[in-house]
């Protein structure tokens, strides 16, 4: 490849040698051909060059001429749009007009009506009280008082009737006076728009006749550039012959210098070359094939291996097979939250209690502070055949936990064990192991040796791509605590009351997710047993959101207002914000530290 590209900067620097040194070749008969090709080829372009000025200056002719005719098209258009105003002011005062004439002869209909409906009432109350037995004492007087109204309105009846006939003229006229300055305005209009498109008509052929002949330049500067590059081999011949003679041109004397130059490195590579062929020739082909193969294998190895690390997860909980729950802490979300942060200050011994509650037994590892070296805290619960609640406690760092090894290792009262290899360090209230760069178990010595065979694959643990963890990696990571159960009726076993015992009984899975900021946010999800559970569940909690999202054993509402609920087949996931005095309870509940799991609001 490298000798490849010497050889095209060698043929470079020749070309340009030949090119500037056609005044020396000419010294040289063996060179006469080239230079007659040169000189054929340079007339050829001298007459490309004059058909492209040719077409240039036709083009430049044409743009003229579209200019010229856009001022004309200006000029007419200002011409026949000063014609236009005076009529367009004509209708607008007729239109005016005849909307005037129309209103006053509505005006008068109207009092003409009104006359009549006045008559119909005076009838009316005449003829009432006529009815009235005993007649009234004034009754002739009334009478008289309405006849004489009733014989006033047949002439003022006339009267709008004579102001209706002039309405009806005047309203006429100025229609007949509207629709002759219409038709005048639409012919003024109509003209308008042929002398236009006569104009932009004009404008398009002289567009299309420009794009044309900027074609045909276009064409003829190609044209012209294959001319240049049929010239480059009598260039390199001449050039070749020249650096051979070591001439140069007295304009230019440095290509001489950049051919012997690319010519010397060119000579270099190719003795290289030959010198490995010989190499190679004397190399056992046996040998060669293995090494082929040894390449090709680990090649494929590499095609089967990586996509398999690409797909494999980036994390992993490595939790025993039959956990039933998992409760997870974000410390970082926790530290963040704007709930926490308000309740840390208004009730801090309260806070303390609660956090304590949720960490558990991870607060006893040594040298780590939970809230600034540590990322998530995991505890799964199993409950065992004697109906005892088992812990299993994860604890994921920020860094590798080498340190809190070292401090183990230096504690006189900790003993130290191995199971197949992988160190445990127990003492007669706690048992550590180091389980993955970054991750530490603790708790008891059973919980801890458990979750070492499970991490050693002795014993079988809980498949990432199981009903209970894939749910669980559903829930929101970035939440600062996450629960979740595949038995949600054996809950209340292992926390304090937290939902009511009708949405326990209703669902197969259950997860919430709680986002500590202002306000809390909650997202709860539920696996029913048929899609036809989840959409008959999903109506009654949107008709009754107050009998499922309740606190047991208190007036506190989940929501503090309605849920936001959807559903896919036999999933259901609900949104909704949390009031702060119930998530501090129900914290208390999850942390086992509310008085006896019994609050009433208001206490």
């Amino acid at each position: 490849m490298v000798l490849r590209h010497e050889k095209r900067l060698l043929q470079k620097s020749e070309i340009a040698l030949g090119r500037e040194g056609t005044s020396q070749a000419a010294n040289f008969p063996e060179l006469r051909n080239e230079i007659v090709a040169l000189k054929k080829l340079e007339q050829e372009q001298k007459e490309v060059a004059v058909r492209i000025a040719q077409i240039e200056e036709g083009i430049k002719k044409i743009e003229e001429q579209r200019e010229a005719n856009a001022k004309e098209q200006t000029e007419a258009m200002a011409k026949l749009e000063a014609e236009k105003k005076p009529i367009l002011q004509r209708r607008n005062d007729a239109k005016n007009a005849a909307e005037l004439c129309q209103r006053e002869m509505n005006a008068v209909e109207r009092r003409i009506q009104d006359n009549e409906a006045v008559d119909q009432e005076l009838l009316k109350k005449l003829s009432d009280l006529q009815a009235v037995d005993p007649a009234p004492a004034d009754l002739e007087a009334q009478v008289a008082s309405i006849g004489g109204r009733r014989a006033r309105l047949p002439e003022e009846r006339a009267e709008l009737v004579r102001a209706r006939l002039g309405s009806a003229d005047a309203s006429r006229l100025a229609r007949e006076k509207l629709a002759a300055a219409e038709e005048e305005l639409a012919a003024i209009e109509k003209n308008i728009v042929k002398i236009r498109g006569e104009y932009e008509a004009r404008d398009k052929g002289f567009a299309d006749n420009i794009k044309t002949q900027q074609e045909a330049v276009r064409e003829a500067k190609q044209h012209h550039q294959v001319v240049e590059e049929r010239k480059n081999p009598a260039y390199l011949n001449i050039g070749r012959h020249l650096a051979s003679q070591g001439i140069a041109p007295p304009n230019a004397p440095h290509l001489l210098e950049q051919v012997r130059k690319h010519r010397g490195a060119v000579d270099q590579y190719q003795k290289h070359r030959a010198e490995l062929a010989l190499v190679s020739s004397k190399i056992d082909k046996q040998e060669l094939r293995q090494f082929y193969f040894s390449v090709v294998s680990v090649v494929a190895l590499l095609a089967i291996i990586l996509p398999l690390i690409a797909k494999s997860p980036r994390k992993r909980e490595w939790l025993p097979q039959q956990t039933e729950a998992i409760l997870s802490l974000n410390t970082d979300q926790f530290d963040r939250a704007d709930f926490v942060k308000r309740w840390q200050k208004e009730q801090p011994e309260a806070y303390a209690a609660v956090w304590n509650g949720l960490v558990g037994p991870a607060a006893r590892t040594p040298v780590l502070n939970l809230t600034r070296d540590v990322v998530q805290i995991t505890r799964a619960t199993t409950i065992s055949d004697a109906a005892t609640v088992r812990e299993f406690i994860l604890i994921e760092a920020r860094s590798d936990v080498s340190n809190v090894v070292r401090a183990v290792q230096a504690d006189k009262e900790i003993r130290k064990r191995t199971i197949s290899g992988l160190p445990v360090w127990e003492k007669p209230d706690l048992a550590l192991a180091r389980i993955g760069p970054e991750t530490i178990a603790i708790g008891t010595s059973n919980e801890v040796d458990e979750l070492v065979r499970v991490r050693l694959g002795i014993d079988l643990d809980l498949k990432i791509t199981g009903q209970l963890f894939d749910r669980f990696e559903a829930l929101n990571r970035d939440s600062a605590l996450r629960l979740i159960s595949r038995n949600p009726l054996d809950l209340p076993k292992m926390f304090h009351s937290v939902f009511a015992p009708e949405l326990l009984d209703s669902t197969q899975l259950l997860g919430l997710a709680l986002t500590l900021q202002n306000p809390v946010k909650a997202r709860l999800l539920m696996k029913m047993k048929s899609p036809e559970n989840a959409s008959e569940f999903a109506r009654n909690l949107h008709n009754e959101p107050q009998k499922w999202l309740r606190l047991p054993d208190s007036n506190l509402m989940l929501y503090a207002q309605p849920p936001d609920i959807s559903r896919q087949a036999a999933n259901l996931e609900v949104h909704f914000n949390v009031p702060d005095e119930t998530t501090r309870l129900l914290l208390q509940r999850i942390a086992k530290t509310d008085a006896a799991g019994t609050v009433v609001a208001g206490d």
